[in-house]
């Protein structure tokens, strides 16, 4: 990367939410948190946005400002170099980042499931993997999502050899529209199926849970090893916890809070999504399933994407 971190993180702040605005006027006693989205705002950030909105952060003597990033790979590298705080991020990317040495820790969780799927058209040939043999599946990243859709269709006895890969260059739903490839992979369950059923086209969804992949958390905070005793990241994650539970009890009162915060966001397909959501936020996020670490560290060394499986505790923790 050409420009320095620090231009980077310059850059990002620059995008800096409307809380920024807000944050300016709080009292000077309030802490401040920096918080690295994974992507530009949408419903899967629900909980830190109502949090904030119903002053769960104030609450807690915090001051978040949430940052969209102009540059998703840079996450790790900033929240590693302490120009941020708090990232959001994946789980299975943790594994390759933890791999490559750098020192980040989860310390709680956003989605606790896995969002990626095995997406084609619903009225199309292909009805179950079995029928991807032979066929073009578009992608948009390397790396994981291979491995994922090598393990798919291994459990459903197709070799991923026997299928043509193509990058797509994030271009999912509109190349699976198009007739360009016959499935693609990682598209999100809360968002692509959506978007083509609004363009009248609908889909069907192969999840990886259910065809041999471990289960996993899609969205987890991370932040450097160094910040792990911090106080303010379990009050964080008790604010967050708070507006969990307060939009799994009132979504439409959540939803008219986001799109307040977020009007631009205001359509079906965010409505959609905000709703297809909720059942998918942590609703403790604080907790560490040790069990789940393992099985998908598992996981990612037999694919091949990191050397060995890493102890649960140099990559993961659980806030007391």
């Amino acid at each position: 990367m050409k420009r320095s971190l620090v231009a980077l993180a310059a850059a990002l702040f620059a995008t800096l939410t409307p809380a920024l605005s807000q944050a300016q006027a709080q009292s000077p006693a309030t802490e401040k948190l920096s918080v690295l989205l994974e992507w530009f705002v949408n419903p899967d950030h629900a909980p830190m946005v109502i949090a904030r909105e119903k002053g769960f952060f104030a609450d807690e003597g915090l001051d978040v400002t949430l940052i969209p990033p102009s540059d998703p790979s840079v996450v790790p590298r900033l929240v590693s170099a302490g120009e941020v705080d708090v990232g959001v991020h994946y789980q299975p990317n943790l594994y390759l980042d933890h791999a490559a040495g750098l020192p980040l820790v989860r310390f709680g969780t956003l989605v606790e499931t896995p969002l990626n799927t095995v997406t084609v058209l619903a009225d199309g040939p292909i009805k179950s993997l079995k029928d991807l043999k032979g066929k073009k599946i578009g992608f948009s990243v390397a790396g994981f999502e291979d491995a994922m859709l090598k393990r798919m269709l291994a459990k459903e006895g197709v070799d991923v050899k026997d299928v043509e890969l193509i990058n797509v260059n994030f271009s999912l739903s509109p190349s699976l529209i198009g007739g360009q490839v016959d499935a693609t992979v990682g598209g999100f369950r809360n968002f692509e199926l959506t978007q083509m059923r609004i363009e009248g086209h609908e889909g069907r969804a192969f999840y990886p849970e259910e065809h041999g992949v471990p289960v996993y958390d899609e969205l987890i905070y991370v932040t450097r090893k160094a910040l792990v005793d911090d106080p303010r990241l379990p009050r964080f994650l008790s604010a967050v916890e708070k507006a969990a539970i307060y939009i799994t009890n009132h979504p439409e009162e959540s939803w008219e809070l986001f799109i307040k915060a977020y009007p631009d966001l205001n359509d079906e397909l965010n409505r959609k999504a905000f709703t297809d959501t909720l059942p998918r936020f942590a609703k403790r996020p604080a907790a560490l399933d040790r069990s789940r670490y393992q099985r998908f560290g598992a996981f990612m060394a037999e694919s091949g994407l990191i050397p060995q499986a890493p102890a649960v505790e140099d990559l993961a923790v659980e806030l007391k």
